[in-house]
């Protein structure tokens, strides 16, 4: 273990100052933004939009994702990462907060809080890439699947608070509200970011320009067919659930479940099933890690399946808890797959490319979603949704490295791992 990375006599020996830093200020903002999510939603509904303008103010906040993760990746790899991910806090903290006035002075328009969105995304484009480039780099050796595994149960942990929470609170004080916490999370999680120690991070030797960062991040994610294979399985199936959550379960919530509080309850059951997963992951190493994972991606067609039904809400609540838990056993081997085998100079460009691929179609499935609503009907949108989950999956499981990839014995750190552009065969595979 890196001894510039002090630790607590307490924490476990793979929980050093950083990863401490990096998991408090996750549950912190996970606990906010889950809800806000839940509040923006119904603010436009309680503002008298439709399900399109929903989708719209969705898609206003994924698209700035698409347009500056690329870049966000490339400065989080140039300099200090923490304070990107500290600037990117104040912008989502100030955005937040300016959302929640305009909704608790009553009448907010719609270009507003399509504006505001657009400015919270923003944020987390740059944030993103920073955030999981800091993670990857904070752990090492053969326990850094079991942090990675304790980091998203401690995040899920506050997502499955954060929605449940957010979804009564919006039922009892209104959106408004529900937005302000948001921002105050923010604020908190950016001042214990500040606080992240850079010094074990090897200094990087002055790139060429933002175009040569951006070419040689490029060549690493496109050198591995198991990296891109798995991204675009993901740029439709994140769409498409993404749709059917922003858009169509408020909308199913309202018309069949009784609200916006049954709504935060389904998506917290997810949350917690993404905790049983996450602590299921504590135990079990899988030794093909993508194989393992992906196999666990199809369950997450049977949320919009239940929604199409719509199947009653006790029902609704069990397919949201086994989705969570199987896709999450897909986070966990995610993770592990790119510490293992990604430089660290590297981390957070290759970051880039996996967030923009897994982003780049949500901004229009959600602003197509109200139209395709009136086209085909909900109903059909939504088993569509479920359709393009499995279909997918089942391809990207085609791709001969998804299958193969295996679990290495004793990883050794992610900075003495071989680039895709070494001689030696990518990632160790034949």
């Amino acid at each position: 273990m890196n001894p510039a990375v002090p630790r607590h006599p307490t924490r476990p020996s793979w929980a050093g100052r950083n990863y401490s830093l990096l998991t408090t200020g996750a549950v912190v903002t996970g606990l906010g933004a889950n809800g806000s999510l839940i509040a923006a939603a119904f603010a436009v509904l309680d503002a008298g939009g439709d399900g399109a303008d929903v989708g719209l103010v969705a898609a206003s906040r994924t698209l700035p994702l698409v347009v500056f993760l690329l870049i966000g990746g490339a400065i989080a790899d140039r300099g200090p990462r923490h304070r990107v991910m500290v600037a990117a806090n104040a912008l989502n903290c100030l955005s937040q907060a300016a959302f929640a006035l305009l909704v608790l002075a009553g009448e907010p328009r719609l270009w507003q809080m399509m504006l505001l969105s657009a400015l919270g995304g923003t944020g987390q484009a740059f944030f993103g890439p920073a955030a999981e480039g800091m993670l990857l780099s904070s752990v090492e050796g053969e326990q850094a699947a079991r942090a990675f595994a304790f980091f998203r149960m401690a995040t899920q942990g506050a997502a499955l608070g954060g929605a449940a929470l957010g979804g009564a609170l919006v039922a009892a004080v209104g959106p408004g509200w529900v937005l302000a916490i948001d921002a105050a999370a923010f604020a908190v999680a950016g001042a214990l970011r500040s606080f992240l120690d850079v010094g074990h991070i090897p200094p990087r030797e002055p790139g060429e320009g933002m175009l040569a960062d951006l070419h040689e991040g490029w060549r690493e994610f496109i050198g591995r067919p198991w990296l891109w294979g798995i991204v675009v399985q993901f740029s439709i199936a994140n769409a498409v659930v993404g749709a059917a959550d922003a858009v169509f379960g408020p909308l199913v919530a309202r018309d069949s479940l009784g609200g916006a509080g049954p709504w935060g309850l389904a998506l917290g059951a997810f949350g917690a099933g993404t905790v049983a997963g996450a602590l299921l992951m504590t135990r079990w190493k899988p030794r093909r890690l993508l194989l393992a994972g992906t196999l666990c991606v199809f369950p997450l067609a049977l949320p919009s399946a239940a929604l199409a039904v719509p199947v009653p809400v006790g029902v609704l609540y069990a397919v949201m808890f086994v989705a969570g838990t199987t896709v999450e056993v897909f986070g966990v081997s995610w993770m592990t797959a790119l510490h293992q085998e990604i430089p660290e100079d590297k981390l957070s460009r290759v970051s880039a490319y996996d967030w923009f691929g897994s982003v780049s179609l949500m901004p229009l499935a959600t602003a197509l979603a109200g139209p395709t609503e009136t086209a085909f009907g909900r109903t059909a949108a939504l088993w569509g949704c479920a359709g393009l989950v499995v279909l997918v999956t089942a391809l990207v499981l085609l791709v001969p490295d998804v299958r193969t990839l295996p679990r290495r014995g004793e990883p050794t750190t992610t900075a003495r791992l071989p680039s895709a552009d070494a001689e030696s065969p990518v990632g160790g595979l034949g």
